[in-house]
């Protein structure tokens, strides 16, 4: 879920088109969570192969990225995350549970016949094993995308990532790689161009925004390590907030009283014992600094193998995807090429 930062920050829709030619590390599993909500059939229900494994998120995966790499020339680095940090478990037992009421929910719905409050049940009730995340892998470095595992957050090395001008932007739904010192946030990126909100049974409509972590902190009129106590007053993944203080409050605080440490003692007897290592956590925390960044030609034989014939998708689907993954690295070798002429 991350922090909840969306009443202070400003961000600039620029669509689809503003990707145009960019790299953007993905926050993967922020991704796959959207594929296993929302790529199902009519009554709610995840797609499967034969052996009744779930397929949605490979769906989405070479739906979406294969029609960005052919259509706005961006190309894609995949973060995943590592085993969770310590102080990230409450958060993680917390989301096991709802997701559990939900799917409880989500199967007596069913049994009654109505598919439509089901189907919102069942966009809550995803959860992510092992087979999902191992077929995720393969599946992206099969469409010639680089994979980078994290020593625990994914937001965390996406940020490194970017913050070493490796790539652009961070691709999340979530803020969290702001607190961390990701330069640029873009949010949405999407084909849909809608999210669905089951708290209220409806679409809203998106557009790719960026947010660009300077502009936040200028605009604030604070540091970005005020930014992550402003974070830890309203709570984030790895802390419970102070009751009543919302990010507007956060703010003001952190403002007037310039840090957590300097609060007035009812406040910081509210705060976690060991909010300075959450803290901490957010301005340093441990990343992989070993990876590797290749992209390559897609891997067509690979594709069919592990798509059509491990995971049963049609051969057309596969088809489609693979010209418009080829026409992607063609026009992206072409580029290069011009590139280098043009420098030479």
């Amino acid at each position: 879920m991350g922090a909840d930062l969306a009443p202070l920050v400003r961000a600039e829709r620029i669509g689809l088109r503003g990707i145009q030619g960019r790299v953007l590390a993905v926050d993967a599993l922020n991704a796959v969570y959207q594929f296993l909500a929302l790529v199902r059939d009519e009554r709610g229900e995840l797609l499967r192969n034969r052996r009744g494994q779930p397929t949605s998120h490979l769906v989405g995966l070479l739906t979406r990225y294969s029609r960005l790499a052919l259509e706005y020339r961006a190309r894609f680095i995949f973060v995943f995350d590592g085993p969770p940090h310590p102080l990230k478990r409450a958060e993680l037992e917390r989301r096991r549970e709802a997701r559990e009421r939900a799917l409880q929910e989500y199967r007596r719905l069913l049994e009654a016949g109505e598919y439509e409050k089901a189907f919102s049940k069942a966009v809550v009730s995803a959860s992510v094993d092992a087979w999902i995340v191992e077929s995720s892998k393969r599946l992206v470095r099969l469409m010639g995308f680089p994979v980078v595992e994290a020593v625990h957050d994914a937001e965390a090395q996406a940020a490194y990532i970017v913050a070493r001008g490796e790539a652009w932007a961070v691709s999340s739904q979530d803020y969290d790689s702001l607190l961390y010192g990701s330069p640029r946030l873009v949010r949405y990126v999407t084909l849909t161009g809608f999210e669905w909100l089951p708290s209220k049974q409806e679409a809203r409509r998106l557009e790719p925004e960026l947010i660009e972590l300077e502009r936040v902190l200028g605009s604030l009129g604070i540091t970005r390590r005020q930014l992550v106590e402003l974070a830890v007053l309203v709570g984030t993944d790895f802390n419970e907030g102070v009751r009543g203080v919302g990010p507007r409050r956060a703010l003001k605080l952190i403002k007037r009283y310039g840090s957590l440490d300097k609060l007035p003692e009812g406040l910081r007897r509210q705060l976690p014992e060991n909010y300075r290592e959450v803290v901490e956590l957010y301005m340093n925390p441990p990343v992989n600094e070993s990876y590797q960044l290749e992209f390559s030609e897609p891997d067509e034989e690979g594709l069919y193998r592990f798509l059509v014939e491990e995971n049963d998708f049609s051969p057309s689907r596969v088809q489609l995807a693979v010209e418009r993954l080829r026409r992607a690295w063609r026009g992206h070798a072409a580029h290069q090429r011009e590139l280098g002429d043009f420098l030479s």
